[in-house]
C-alpha cells in the first residue's frame, strides 16, 4: 500500500528529525496510526495549510512546511527578480513549534533569493495583513492554527494585497508543492542570511504603525476616557498573540479599569487553561468569568492565539454572564457604527457593510434601517477583502466586514479579520452605551425589538478518517442531485447552487450574482423564511450546516433553529 510505502521512506531517511524518527518507531504495527498520517499530503488551498503536528505527510512538520514553501518561492520567482526583491514577510503565534516552522520558512525564501522581512516575536495575523499593504511585500506567511485545539498548527498564506491567496493563486502555488521533493528543500544557513540582507527582522517600529492605524477607526475616541474609571473591563488573549497588542492599544484609548486574566496572558502553545483556545467557547472564559463575579465587570473579551477572532461576554439583565455570537457582535458593531457616525456626521451616503452568506440576516435589516448597502459574499475574509476592493475603487466607504465565526474588521488598513482593532471598537461602543447606563446586552435586546428576532446556530456533521473526504463528498452530491423537500416539516421554497451558480424555486431558475458563483455551498430557502446553508470545510473533515432562522419572538426563533437542527443531523 502506498501509505506503507511512504512511511518506509520515511523511516529510511538518514537525516531525518531525531524526535519524528522516534514518533515514527512508536507507529510501528499500528497500520491505522501509519494510514493516517501518511495517507495523503495535507492539502494546500486558499487557507494555506493546517493539520495535526507530527511525522508524516498528512501532518504539519518541518518538511511539510519547508515543502509549501518551495512551493510559494517558485510561484514568487516565476514573476522575475524584481517581485523576489519586494520580498515576504513572515511571522507565527503562540502555538508549540510555531516559531521554528517560520524560521524554516524563512531560510527556505532566503536561500532562494526571496527577501524575507521576519517579526521579531509572535505578532497577530492581522498585523502580517497590514504590514504587507504598507512596506509592499509581495507575500507574507503566519504560521498558526488560528484557534485549533493545541495538537494543530497551520500555514497561512497572503498575498500582496494583504488578503489570503486567491483560487487561481493557491492552485499554482499547489502544483509547484506537489512536484517538489520533500526531503529535497534547501535552506539558507540564518544568521549569514541575516548578514547577507536576505532576512531582515521586523520589531516594534510595524506595531507603532499597526496601532495608528487601529486608532483611526475610533469613532467617538473620548468615549472610554470619559467612561473611566468605572467603567471595566476584562480582557483574555488565551496564551496568543493579543497579550501586548489589544492592552497596548486599550492604554492609548484610555481605558483605565483594564484586568488582564493574569493566567492566560502567560504565551503557551499547550494552552493549559483551556480545552481549546476559540474565543468562540464560553467554557474558554470560565476563569475570566470568575473574576468579572468578583469585581462586578459587565464585559469580558478575548481574543484567539492568532488575536484575528475576538470573543466577548457580557452580563445579562439577571446579572448572569452569557457569550455574544459572532453574529451578535456583528450586530451591535454596525448598529454603533451607523448609530455614530450619523450622530457626527461621517456617515457616507455610499456606505457598505460587507458579510458573509452564512452569517445572520439581521445585519441587513439593521443596514436597510440605516440607508446603508449590504453585500453578500462567501466564507472566508479573502472574500470579503475582495468586495472592499471593489467598494473601495468605486469611492464607497467601507463600515464593517464581519462573518459568524466571531471575525470583524472596521478599517480598509487589513484585508483579514482583526481582533485587537475588533476588541478597540468594541470596548468603544461599550463605553459609549455604559455612559448612557446600559450594558452590550441591554443593547442587544433593543435590536431584537427594532429589527426583529433572529437566531443562528452553526452545526459541524464531522467525518474524520481515511473515509471522511469521500462521505463529505456524497453527502454534498447527494444534497446536490436530490434536495430535500422540507427539512423538519417545513417546505423548502428555493435551492441555491452555488457551485453551479443558480437558484431554482417554483418559478423556474436564476442566476446567481457572479462573485456567488463558484463555491461548493449548497442555500435551502424555506417556506417559512428561515434558511440552512451547507458547505464544506476547508481546512477541517467535516460539513459545516448554518441554520437561520427569524421568528416573531424570541421563543419562536429559538424553536424553530431547534427543529432545523435537530432535522439536519439526520444527514448523517
Amino acid at each position: 500500500m502506498a501509505y506503507l510505502d511512504e512511511y518506509q521512506k520515511w523511516l529510511e531517511y538518514p537525516a531525518l528529525d531525531p524526535a519524528l524518527k522516534e514518533e515514527l518507531e512508536a507507529m510501528k504495527g499500528n497500520e491505522k496510526a501509519i494510514e493516517d498520517a501518511f495517507f495523503a499530503p495535507l492539502s494546500f488551498g486558499t487557507a494555506g495549510l493546517r493539520g495535526v503536528m507530527g511525522a508524516g505527510i498528512n501532518r504539519m512538520n518541518r518538511y511539510t512546511v519547508a515543502q509549501a514553501t518551495k512551493g510559494l518561492s517558485e510561484y514568487i520567482l516565476s514573476f522575475g527578480k524584481e517581485t523576489a526583491e519586494r520580498g515576504c514577510a513572515v511571522c507565527y503565534d503562540s502555538r508549540n513549534n510555531s516559531a521554528l516552522f517560520s524560521e524554516i520558512v524563512a531560510r527556505v525564501l532566503a536561500h532562494d533569493g526571496i527577501r524575507v522581512f521576519l517579526f521579531d516575536e509572535l505578532r497577530p495575523t492581522p498585523e502580517l495583513s497590514f504590514i504587507i499593504r504598507r512596506n509592499g511585500y509581495v507575500a507574507g506567511v503566519n504560521v498558526t492554527a488560528s484557534h485549533n485545539p493545541k495538537e494543530y498548527n497551520g500555514y497561512k498564506v497572503y498575498w500582496e494585497d494583504g488578503a489570503q491567496l486567491s483560487d487561481a493563486v493557491a492552485g499554482a502555488v499547489s502544483e509547484r508543492i506537489r512536484a517538489t521533493d520533500l526531503f529535497g528543500v534547501e535552506l539558507a544557513d540564518f544568521e549569514e542570511a541575516k548578514r547577507n540582507g536576505l532576512i531582515t527582522i521586523l520589531g516594534k517600529e510595524t506595531d507603532e504603525a499597526f496601532y495608528e492605524a487601529i486608532l483611526k477607526t475610533s469613532i467617538n475616541p473620548g468615549a472610554i476616557r470619559e467612561a473611566a474609571p468605572g467603567f471595566k473591563v476584562i480582557y483574555t488573549p488565551f496564551h496568543g498573540a493579543g497579550y501586548r497588542e489589544v492592552p497596548e492599544i486599550l492604554r492609548r484609548l484610555g481605558q483605565e479599569s483594564f484586568y488582564p486574566v493574569k493566567e492566560q496572558m502567560v504565551v503557551d502553545g499547550n494552552f493549559p487553561t483551556v480545552k481549546s483556545p476559540n474565543p468562540e467557547n464560553k467554557e474558554g472564559f470560565a476563569i475570566a468569568i470568575d473574576m468579572a463575579k468578583k469585581m462586578n465587570v459587565d464585559l469580558i473579551v478575548g481574543t484567539d492565539p492568532d488575536a484575528d477572532r475576538l470573543g466577548a461576554v457580557v452580563r445579562n439583565a439577571e446579572g448572569e454572564y452569557v457569550s455574544l455570537t459572532g453574529n451578535q457582535m456583528g450586530v451591535l458593531l454596525l448598529d454603533y457604527i451607523i448609530r455614530a457616525r450619523k450622530e457626527n456626521g461621517t456617515l457616507s451616503d455610499k456606505a457598505v457593510m460587507i458579510t458573509s452568506c452564512v452569517s445572520t440576516r439581521m445585519a441587513e435589516a439593521v443596514a436597510d434601517a440605516g440607508g446603508v448597502e449590504t453585500d453578500y459574499c462567501f466564507t472566508g475574509f479573502r472574500f470579503i477583502a475582495e468586495r472592499m476592493n471593489k467598494a473601495v475603487s468605486e469611492g464607497k466607504q467601507f463600515l464593517l466586514g464581519f462573518e459568524e465565526s466571531c471575525g470583524y474588521l472596521m478599517g480598509d488598513y487589513a484585508r483579514d479579520k482583526d481582533a485587537v482593532g475588533a476588541a478597540a471598537v468594541a470596548i468603544e461602543m461599550a463605553a459609549y452605551y455604559h455612559l448612557r447606563g446600559k450594558t452590550l446586552y441591554d443593547v442587544l435586546i433593543e435590536c431584537y425589538r427594532k429589527y426583529g428576532y433572529y437566531s443562528e446556530t452553526t452545526m459541524n456533521l464531522v467525518m474524520p478518517g481515511v473515509d471522511g473526504l469521500e462521505r463529505i463528498r456524497g453527502l454534498m452530491k447527494s444534497l446536490r442531485e436530490e434536495p430535500p423537500a422540507d427539512i423538519a416539516g417545513r417546505a423548502v421554497a428555493a435551492v441555491s447552487d452555488h457551485l453551479a451558480g443558480t437558484r431554482k424555486s417554483a418559478s423556474g431558475t436564476e442566476a446567481l450574482p457572479a462573485h456567488l458563483t463558484g463555491s461548493n455551498v449548497l442555500g435551502f430557502m424555506l417556506a417559512d423564511g428561515s434558511e440552512v446553508l451547507v458547505r464544506p470545510s476547508g481546512t477541517e473533515p467535516k460539513v459545516k450546516v448554518y441554520v437561520l432562522t427569524r421568528g416573531k419572538s424570541a421563543e419562536e426563533a429559538e424553536k424553530t433553529k431547534s427543529e432545523l437542527t435537530e432535522a439536519c443531523k439526520g444527514w448523517i
